[in-house]
C-alpha cells in the first residue's frame, strides 16, 4: 500500500471515528422518556402530574403544555423531573420537552387513570372472557387508552419497560386485561371523560413479590418467609436444574418409544424447571421489575385481583395485604389513593358438610383489610366462579362490582356499591339473630326464598348446617335443632360455598364467621 492510499485510509478512519464520536455525543444529549410517558397517554385530571426522563447531566430541560412552562436541570445521572399543573379534562394536548434537542408528545388526554393489577384473573384477557367476539368487535373507544407492563422479575429496580400507550380498538383490546377494560369502559360510559388503564398483572404472582424488599425486611412478621427465600437464593442453581431436566427429558423420550412399540400409553412429559429467582413469587421481584417503572405516574387509584397464590398463608395475608397497599401508597406519594380488590370467587368442589377452608380464610383476610386501611373496598363475587376453573370467564360482572366502588366513593355517583356485611350477633334461646350493615335495598335471596349457606356451632366448635330466615331488612335468624346453645355462626365458609343471600341490588353477602377460633392456615408463614 503506497503513501497516498495510507493517507486516504487514515482520513476515512478519522472520519469514521469523528462521526462515531458525534453520534455518541448526540446519543448522550438525546432526551429520553420512560414508556409510561409518551404519545396517547392519559394524565390524571384534577391534580399535579410528574413527568420525568433522562438527558445529558447538567442539561437544562423545559417542558411546555397548554400555556404552562416548567424548567429543571438534569442531575449527575442525567435524570430530570418536572411537575405539571392540573390540565383541564379532555384534550388532546401536545407536550413539548426541550433541551439540546426537542421531543413533542402528541394526542395526550386528561382524564382518569387506574392501575389494573394482581395475578391471572386480572391478567385474563378480553379475548378469553365471556362473549369475547362481541366485546372485541365493539371496542372502539378512542378516549380509552391502554398500556401493558411486561413481566420482568428481578431484585434490581428497573427505570423503564417495553410498552406504549395505545387507543382502545378491537385490535388493541383483545390481549388487554378483561377486568381492567370492562371497569374502564363502565367509568367512561358513566363519566364521559378520558380513561387511562395501566395493566401490570402477572399470573400466579404472590403478594410479597409486589412489595419493596427493604420494607418487608423491616417487618418482623415476614422474617420466617424471608429466611426461607434466603436459603433458596443461596442454594438454587438454575443451570443445574436445567441439566437435570434435560436428562429426565431424554429418559422420557426413550420411554415414549418403548410405550409406542408396546402399544401402551405414553408417560407424561416432565415439566421444565422455572427459575424461582426470576419468577413471580420471590419477594420484591415484581415490585422491582414491573411496578417500579410506573411509581409516581399520576393515578386516581388501583384495582386488584389476587390472593389465590397466598391462600395457604391466609393468616399472614391479614398483615401482608394491607402492608403491600400501604407500601404502594407511601412510594407513590399521592396519599391514600383508592384501592379496590376482588374477593376470591367460589372454586373447587362443593362439599356436603361444613369443613375448614384456606380459601375462606383468605377471603376473611381480604375483608379485614377494609378495616385496616381507609379508601379501600371489596367486590364480592361468590356467585360468579366456576368450580372446575380457577379463571371464571365472566369478567364483566366482576368489573361492574369494582366500578360500583369507584363510582360511589370517588365520583359521587349514587349507586349501591358494597356487599352486605355482618355486623353483630345476639343469641336468644337456640337462635342466633344476625344484624348486617350495607344492605342496600334490604336483604334478599337468589333462586329460592329460603336463605342457605349458614352453619352453626356450640362451644364444642362442631359446625352443622343451619336453618335461616330473613326477619327484617337487615336481620337474619339462624338455628339448628342440633345446637341448643349457639356460640358461633358462619356463612359461605367453604372453598365453593352453596349460598344465596344478597341485597335487592344483587350484591352477595360478604362471607363471614362470628368466631375467631384458630383456622387451618394460622401457622403457615
Amino acid at each position: 500500500m503506497n503513501c497516498t492510499s495510507l493517507r486516504r485510509l487514515a482520513a476515512v478512519l478519522l472520519m469514521l471515528i469523528t462521526v462515531n464520536a458525534l453520534n455518541v455525543n448526540l446519543a448522550q444529549a438525546e432526551i429520553k422518556l420512560p414508556a409510561i410517558i409518551g404519545d396517547h397517554m392519559v394524565l390524571q385530571q384534577g391534580q399535579k402530574n410528574p413527568l420525568w426522563g433522562w438527558a445529558e447531566p447538567g442539561e437544562k430541560i423545559t417542558v411546555t403544555v397548554d400555556g404552562q412552562s416548567h424548567s429543571t436541570t438534569a442531575d449527575n445521572n442525567g435524570k430530570w423531573k418536572v411537575t405539571l399543573e392540573p390540565l383541564k379534562v379532555g384534550g388532546p394536548y401536545e407536550i413539548t420537552i426541550k433541551g439540546k434537542d426537542s421531543v413533542t408528545l402528541k394526542d395526550v388526554l386528561s382524564g382518569e387513570v387506574w392501575i389494573c393489577s394482581g395475578q391471572s384473573n386480572m391478567a385474563w384477557t378480553v379475548g378469553s372472557s365471556n362473549d369475547a367476539d362481541l366485546e372485541i368487535m365493539t371496542a372502539n373507544y378512542p378516549k380509552i387508552r391502554l398500556i401493558s407492563v411486561p413481566q420482568v422479575g428481578t431484585q434490581e429496580p428497573q427505570d423503564n419497560f417495553n410498552g406504549q400507550w395505545e387507543a382502545c380498538t378491537p385490535e388493541t383490546v383483545k390481549n388487554f386485561s378483561g377486568v381492567g377494560y370492562f371497569f374502564g369502559r363502565q367509568l367512561y360510559q358513566t363519566l364521559n371523560v378520558p380513561i387511562g388503564l395501566i395493566d401490570n398483572a402477572w399470573g400466579g404472582s404472590s403478594a410479597e413479590a409486589w412489595v419493596n424488599r427493604k420494607r418487608l425486611e423491616d417487618e418482623p412478621a415476614f422474617k420466617e418467609m424471608l429466611e426461607k427465600w434466603e436459603k433458596t437464593e443461596a442454594s438454587y442453581n438454575h443451570e443445574q436444574a436445567v441439566a437435570a431436566y434435560n436428562k429426565r427429558l431424554d429418559q422420557w423420550k426413550e420411554s415414549v418409544k418403548k410405550a409406542k412399540a408396546a402399544g401402551k400409553a405414553a408417560p407424561r412429559r416432565p415439566r421444565a424447571p422455572r427459575n424461582p429467582l426470576t419468577g413471580n413469587h420471590r419477594p420484591a421481584n415484581i415490585y422491582n421489575g414491573v411496578l417500579y417503572p410506573t411509581i409516581g405516574y399520576g393515578i386516581k387509584g388501583a384495582i386488584w385481583y389476587q390472593g389465590e397464590s397466598n391462600a395457604s398463608r391466609a393468616y399472614q395475608y391479614r398483615k401482608l395485604f394491607p402492608f403491600m397497599i400501604q407500601n404502594w401508597r407511601n412510594e407513590w406519594k399521592q396519599g391514600d389513593f383508592p384501592f379496590y380488590w376482588v374477593q376470591l370467587a367460589d372454586f373447587r368442589s362443593e362439599k356436603p358438610d361444613p369443613a375448614d377452608s384456606d380459601w375462606a380464610e383468605l377471603r376473611e383476610a381480604q375483608t379485614m383489610t377494609m378495616d385496616a386501611l381507609p379508601n379501600t373496598g371489596e367486590a364480592v363475587i361468590l356467585n360468579l366462579g366456576e368450580a372446575s376453573d380457577i379463571h371464571p370467564k365472566n369478567k364483566q360482572d366482576v368489573a361492574m362490582r369494582l366500578a360500583r366502588w369507584a363510582l360511589a366513593k370517588d365520583y359521587g355517583v349514587k349507586v349501591v356499591h358494597q356487599s352486605p356485611r355482618y355486623k353483630s350477633m345476639e343469641v336468644k334461646g337456640n337462635k342466633a339473630i344476625l344484624t348486617f350493615d350495607h344492605v342496600g335495598g334490604g336483604l334478599d335471596t337468589f333462586d329460592v326464598t329460603t336463605p342457605i349457606g349458614f352453619t352453626i356451632a356450640g362451644q364444642d366448635k362442631k359446625f352443622v348446617k343451619a336453618n335461616a330466615k330473613i326477619v327484617g331488612g337487615n336481620k337474619i335468624e339462624v338455628w339448628s335443632d342440633a345446637v341448643a346453645n349457639p356460640a358461633a355462626v358462619r356463612y359461605a365458609w367453604a372453598d365453593n360455598p352453596v349460598c344465596n343471600v344478597q341485597n335487592k341490588e344483587g350484591l352477595p353477602v360478604t362471607p363471614f364467621r362470628t368466631d375467631d377460633w384458630p383456622g387451618v392456615t394460622i401457622n403457615n408463614h
